[in-house]
């Protein structure tokens, strides 16, 4: 066999500066990123909506029509693309028409999934729309299909979307707003297995047929899919959609990455290396998860038609100590920076068929990218992570061979690195997980005929792996410079930091 002198030079180098080489194949780069890869969510749950993103016009702390310029600021400068609403559980208890008009008129109701509060719904579907214009984000609505019927869901995309002269368009003019929205993801329930009526896969497609027909204005109707690997009810639903192509575009699928089990789901700060390892463990299973139902879909859909929707994804561990159980407030440290960074490469390398993922949630709520108090608010390392894989918003995915070396403990081993690529405005922007808590990783990243005059990076990293970013205190966790040499016929060799998040650039 011929060796060339590209290969040669990979070779050589990784057995001098370590055990993983990464090669990047730009000429292979076809397949979009969609940047509502990088969508979040943000239920009626806790303190994610109120107090979170809402206080009212009349709250001391600084706000603009009752959005909080902190988290407004923060999500811009974050480039958040999408936002979903209004759930989760909380979508199939909700009716739309109590959340408009004034709103000292608006009815209250309890909120029986979170915590059997008094939801008084001063933040309903004019402040939703109104907030996600404000922070330049694609809005996503979830309509009631487990207690809500057809003629609602109806109404409430006609009055969402429609420009023509009706009861619905009145009523959105009355209420104030003359123009309609743009809204073009509508999600048809939520977990319908579960909390969203208990249902079969077979009763769920039926019901959604009948929602779905009757959904004209919604552009991308998503139906509700999967939970984790219950493979047979993506098979269910998209055979049953076959003779109804057209009222499907997207298919859901929920994975959370639980460290124990969902009775005792372990603690977000005190943790040791034993679960560090097993929460990233966890987390990678997302790439099976994702290549089984993509295999079912296939089968139905070898087009790629339907967009495989990861609407709810991240970390779930026991709430803070003193803190309501029905709130899910958790803190957020480096593992969950490692978690965000997995998770969004995992999602990058099959950017073929998923189409939008929405981590949970937006604040305040499991695996926040802020955390609020009062006025306070705290950028979390999931924060910096989305801010820093912003670089791959609509850019195009560039396929890479990966030769990764074993983070082991106790007989048990996953990669090391994880990584993804893309190609946008002449920059190549590779992201990488160094998933080892201890030991740095030497990298050679290899672009054959490629030729680049420089190189830039950052990192996210912090002194001990459950460091995190608390009220008050100065932060323990951010995006930092990471200096990288200059590239060299294609090819760059750097060393990774233990427990970090890299971005690399070159040009």
């Amino acid at each position: 066999m011929k060796l060339t002198l590209a290969f040669l030079f990979v070779i050589s180098t990784s057995i001098l500066y370590g055990q993983t080489t990464i090669t990047l194949f730009p000429d292979q780069a076809e397949t979009k990123i969609n940047k509502e890869i990088y969508g979040h969510f943000a239920e009626h749950l806790g303190r994610c909506i109120y107090g979170g993103i809402y206080v009212g016009e009349n709250s001391d702390i600084p706000n603009t029509r009752g959005f909080r310029d902190d988290v407004t600021g923060a999500l811009i400068d974050m480039k958040i693309p999408l936002l979903r609403w209004p759930g989760g559980c909380f979508a199939d208890t909700y009716n739309w028409k109590d959340g408009i008009g004034p709103r000292e008129e608006r009815p209250s109701m309890v909120n029986v999934h979170w915590g059997n509060v008094t939801e008084d719904n001063s933040f309903g579907t004019h402040e939703f729309l109104e907030f996600c214009e404000l922070i330049n984000a694609e809005p996503y609505i979830n309509v009631n299909v487990g207690s809500g019927t057809v003629r609602e869901a109806s109404e409430w995309i006609e009055y969402v979307t429609s420009s023509n002269i009706s009861p619905m368009t009145d009523l959105r003019k009355k209420n104030g707003r003359e123009e309609p929205w743009e809204v073009k993801y509508w999600g048809i329930g939520n977990e319908n297995w579960g909390c969203g009526g208990n249902m079969t896969p077979e009763y769920y497609a039926d019901v959604y047929r009948n929602f779905a027909s009757y959904a004209g204005g919604a552009e991308y109707k998503i139906a509700c899919g999967a939970s984790d690997f219950d493979y047979n009810w993506t098979d269910v639903l998209m055979s049953k959609m076959q003779s109804k192509k057209n009222l499907m575009q997207g298919l859901s699928l929920h994975y959370y990455t639980v460290t124990h089990d969902w009775a005792k789901k372990g603690s977000a700060t005190d943790f040791d290396e034993e679960e560090w390892f097993t929460t990233l463990s966890k987390t990678l299973l997302m790439d099976e998860l994702i290549q089984k139902h993509s295999t079912i879909m296939d089968k139905y859909d070898p087009e790629k038609r339907v967009g495989l929707i990861v609407d709810e994804w991240g970390n779930w561990f026991d709430v803070e100590p003193g803190t309501n159980p029905g709130f899910l407030y958790q803190q957020n440290t480096l593992r969950d920076a490692l978690v965000a960074g997995i998770n969004l490469n995992i999602f990058n390398n099959h950017a073929d068929r998923v189409k939008m993922s929405n981590i949970a949630q937006t604040i305040n709520v499991l695996q926040s990218v802020i955390l609020t108090k009062d006025d306070e608010m705290v950028l979390t390392p999931t924060y910096y992570v989305f801010k820093m894989y912003s670089v791959h918003q609509d850019a195009t995915l560039i396929p890479a061979n990966i030769k990764s070396g074993k983070y082991e403990i106790e007989g048990k081993s996953i990669p090391t690195i994880n990584a993804s690529a893309s190609s946008k405005n002449g920059v190549v922007s590779i992201t990488l997980c160094n998933l080892d808590p201890n030991k740095s990783e030497n990298i050679v990243i290899s672009v054959p005929q490629g030729e680049f005059a420089s190189a830039s990076g950052q990192v996210i990293t912090a002194e001990n792996m459950n460091d995190f970013n608390d009220f008050g205190e100065r932060e323990s966790v951010s995006l930092m410079e990471f200096n990288v040499p200059k590239p060299k016929d294609g090819k760059l060799a750097i060393e990774l930091p233990s427990k970090s998040v890299v971005l690399i650039q070159m040009k």
